[in-house]
C-alpha cells in the first residue's frame, strides 16, 4: 500500500465522519446559520399548557388551537431583537395563515401604555397575549428575548429558538414547511 492509498483512506474516513456528524448536528438544530440557534424541545417534556388573556380581548387557549401549526413568541417591547423581529413573523403569519399556522405574540409583564406605545411606533395585526406575571414565560423555560416555541398539528411542540430571526428567510422556511403539510 502506498502512502497516496493511505492519505486516500484517511480523507475518505474524515469526510464519511464528517459527514455523520454534520447529520447528527443537524437533526440537533446545531447545524442551522449562526444567530438562529434552533434547539429541539427536550425529550418527555410535554407542552406547557397556555391560556392567556389577549390584547384586544377573551383569552386564548392553546389547546383550542390544536389541528394548526403555532409559533408562540415571547417577546417585550424594550427588547430590541424582538422589535427587528416581529415584522417577519407578521409576513409569516399572513403568508401561512391559509395553510392553518397561527402566530401568538405573548408579551411579558408590561403594562397596557407600554403594549399601547409600542403598537402606537410599530403596528403589528398577530394575537397579542398578556402575560401579565410571567408565569407562562417560566412555564415554557424562556429565559431569553425572544424566544420562539413552534408547536405542530399535534400539539407537540416542534422545537424553539433563542433570538431573533427572519422568519421569512430560507432557513426559517425550512423549519416551518414540513410542519405546514397536512
Amino acid at each position: 500500500m502506498n502512502v497516496s492509498t493511505n492519505r486516500r483512506g484517511l480523507l475518505a474516513a474524515l469526510a464519511a465522519g464528517a459527514l455523520g456528524a454534520t447529520a447528527e448536528l443537524r437533526a440537533q438544530g446545531a447545524g442551522d446559520p449562526p444567530g438562529a440557534p434552533r434547539r429541539p424541545w427536550p425529550a418527555g417534556r410535554p407542552t406547557p399548557p397556555l391560556d392567556l388573556p389577549a390584547w384586544e380581548g377573551g383569552r386564548i387557549k392553546l389547546a383550542a388551537l390544536r389541528g394548526q401549526v403555532v409559533v408562540v413568541n415571547f417577546w417585550a417591547s424594550w427588547c430590541e431583537p424582538c422589535r427587528t423581529e416581529m415584522p417577519s413573523l407578521e409576513l409569516l403569519a399572513a403568508r401561512h395563515e391559509a395553510d392553518g399556522l397561527q402566530v401568538l405574540a405573548v408579551n411579558h409583564r408590561e403594562t397596557d401604555g407600554a403594549i399601547r406605545r409600542y403598537l402606537a411606533q410599530w403596528p403589528i395585526t398577530l394575537t397579542i397575549l398578556r402575560d401579565v406575571d410571567g408565569a407562562a414565560a417560566r412555564d415554557w423555560q424562556v429565559r431569553a428575548f425572544p424566544t420562539t416555541v413552534v408547536i405542530g398539528r399535534d400539539g407537540r411542540v416542534a422545537f424553539a429558538v433563542t433570538g431573533e430571526v427572519d422568519w421569512t428567510g430560507p432557513t426559517a422556511r425550512a423549519w416551518i414547511t414540513p410542519l405546514l403539510r397536512p
